[in-house]
């Protein structure tokens, strides 16, 4: 596939993709950025969600992962699949109580500002980290198909994604968001069930024997109990995966803006526990593709790239197969990337507007539109600075990094809204901030001390024991009957 034609395929996606959010965010006001009028369908809901799950970085790096990883990543997502049940029975029905704009107001109520505030810029920082690796690793493909042929550096490649993702974003919100994850959802799993297929066919299988292929294959390994000592261990994966998915989809701003999107509790229930179902099923098909791109570099003996995450590029790119699949390839990577994006720089701009500035109390409609459209600018901004740190100093793979990342930053948010969803007491609020920042230092030290002392790696659980630290620092605040 030359340049010039993953260039055309971008260009029409991105038109169809501008075409898609002028249509539904072209009347959107302050209501619909941020929340979507709280009239989306719950089936429209259910199809964004499932998009929206899916990244760049799940896109390129779970098939990749296979090789080193086998099927361990399913166990993560049965623990996503029963996070996904906390977060429709628990959280939705709290936060339609309270109609919140931003989750983080929850936090306001129950302990003070100061809560409200460190769940609000422990959410800035692990967006921001999280969305700027999940944009990272598909600018770093683009860069090797197309911006190092034409003698482009790194940093154009960022600004022009991160242009396009200002302008479809910059009008609609929310609103629009709903349903350009919509057709990021359509275009995803068309590419990889068409990916598969056209692979299978060139390995000359039929679709039973590639069935078989896939369960001889020693990388179609589930399940992993034999060494409590593994990051794969089954109970540390599955455990990990229920919190990840509480702290990194019920209380990021991100993702539940489409949840909260739709008009009643209910509705965003039966959307959430279908998005769970078809997750498990999309995630299965990522692993399988996996399968089938060793299978198929092994038969045409293509030499393994430095890194994983650079196998589906280079394979359905660079090796030998038709133009359609490097088509697809290249519409389900874009397609990902864009949403993806999309979506974190939209919920950035509704957190820092609501939670730090307090815009929607402290402005009337007009001020708070012209602030909120500065926001959008500084996010993008900081966005792009963020993906050329990880251009310099990036050298993991990108799904490690991503959930690294989340273990540290969501864990002080998850520790926070447990204490105050299931205990009555109150803290001295003014020192919370110094106990989130305690919490990852504490987790990184045991984390540590594990490693070299008992030879044990605490793997994604990480988020777990970080939430615990912060619950125990809340322990020691709380106040007495005689305090105010």
């Amino acid at each position: 596939m030359t340049p010039a034609a993953v260039i055309l395929t971008v260009i029409s996606y991105i038109a169809v993709l501008f075409a898609v959010a002028y249509i539904s965010g072209r009347k959107a006001d302050n209501a619909g950025f941020f929340t979507g009028n709280r009239r989306t369908p719950w089936y429209m809901a259910a199809l964004a969600m499932i998009g929206a799950a899916i990244s760049g970085v799940t896109f390129i790096s779970v098939p990749g992962s296979v090789a080193a990883d086998s099927f361990s990543y399913m166990q993560m997502v049965l623990g996503f699949t029963a996070g996904q049940l906390v977060v429709a029975f628990v959280l939705i029905p709290l936060f339609y109580r309270l109609k919140v704009v931003s989750l983080y107001e929850y936090l306001d109520g129950r302990f003070g500002v100061g809560s409200h505030r460190t769940g609000a810029w422990f959410f800035f920082i692990s967006k921001s980290l999280g969305a700027a690796l999940r944009v990272y690793v598909v600018c770093a493909v683009m860069q090797l198909l197309v911006f190092d042929h034409y003698g482009l550096p790194f940093w154009v490649n960022m600004a022009v994604t991160m242009l396009f993702v200002w302008l479809y974003t910059q009008q609609g919100g929310v609103k629009s968001l709903i349903w350009t994850d919509t057709l990021k959802t359509l275009c995803l799993v068309a590419s990889v069930v068409l990916c598969i297929v056209f692979i299978v066919r060139e390995l000359g299988l039929t679709l039973p024997a590639a069935l078989d292929a896939v369960r001889e294959s020693p990388y179609s390994r589930v399940f992993f109990f034999d060494d409590p000592h593994s990051p794969r261990y089954f109970w540390k994966m599955f455990w990990a995966g229920v919190f990840t998915l509480i702290a990194m989809t019920g209380l990021d701003q991100d993702m539940m803006q489409r949840n909260l999107s739709c008009a009643s509790p209910r509705d965003s229930q039966k959307n959430i526990v279908l998005t769970a179902l078809c997750q498990m099923a999309v995630i299965y098909l990522f692993l399988m593709l996996g399968v089938f791109l060793y299978l198929y570099m092994e038969c045409h003996a293509l030499a393994m790239p430095e890194k994983s995450d650079q196998v589906f590029s280079l394979v359905a790119v660079d090796g030998g197969l038709p133009l359609s699949v490097g088509i697809l390839f290249v519409v389900g990577l874009i397609s990902s990337t864009y949403s993806a994006a999309g979506s974190a720089l939209t919920a950035l701009t509704t957190s820092f507007t609501v939670d730090v500035l307090e815009g929607t109390r402290r402005y009337d409609d007009r001020r708070l539109t012209r602030i909120r459209r500065r926001v959008h600018v500084g996010m993008a901004v900081l966005m792009g600075l963020l993906i050329l740190a990880f251009e310099a100093f990036g050298n993991d793979s990108v799904i490690n990094l991503v959930y690294k990342v989340a273990s540290y930053t969501y864990g002080p948010i998850l520790g926070m809204f447990v204490f105050g969803m299931f205990t009555r007491w109150q803290i001295r609020d003014r020192w919370m901030p110094l106990v989130a920042v305690a919490a990852p230092l504490l987790s990184a030290a045991l984390q540590y001390v594990t490693r070299e002392v008992w030879n044990y790696h605490i793997g994604f659980e990480l988020l777990i024991y970080n939430a615990l630290f912060t619950m125990l620092g809340m322990a020691l605040l709380i106040r007495g009957k005689n305090e105010k």
